[in-house]
């Protein structure tokens, strides 16, 4: 059965309400925001509004890890970033992020986005269910989901 409609990256939130790759990005925000804007751009133009039953975006843009697990490859300067991510559906799940500075993706990275992902779809198939949070330019902010 194929999904309809555009795919959507979202952040992943914890049970405490925690974006992970958003507060990793907050911090990057305050040394290198060029890198964050890079990274932004690469999410609106690799990841949001592709047609749900497209395949994802080919080597170098994105590469498999494991399983459904891939990473949006982003190179900015001398540096690499890696967005962890896995589809469900039309979202597109924004699990873990890292500056990459090895050949490989390290396992317990690849644990942390396992064991978000999981965690997302457990809490995703429960009822009722909070929403995810887009991410992307036009993302809203966190300020409005606030109680």
């Amino acid at each position: 059965m194929g999904h309809r409609g555009r795919t959507q990256a979202v952040y992943y939130r914890d049970s405490q309400g925690r974006e992970p790759v958003n507060d990793w990005l907050d911090a990057l925000l305050a040394a290198k925001p060029a890198a964050v804007a890079k990274i932004d751009e690469f999410v609106e133009e690799h990841v949001n509004g592709r047609r749900a039953g497209d395949p994802p975006p080919e080597f170098p843009i994105t590469s498999q890890i494991e399983g459904g697990l891939r990473e949006l490859r982003v190179r900015f300067a001398n540096t690499r970033y890696r967005l962890l991510y896995q589809r469900s559906g039309n979202l597109v799940v924004l699990l873990h992020a890292l500056e990459k500075n090895t050949g490989a993706i390290a396992a317990a990275d690849k644990g942390i986005a396992q064991q978000r992902f999981a965690d997302f779809k457990a809490r995703m198939d429960a009822e009722p269910h909070e929403r995810p949070r887009a991410a992307g330019h036009d993302a809203p902010s966190r300020r409005g989901l606030e109680r």
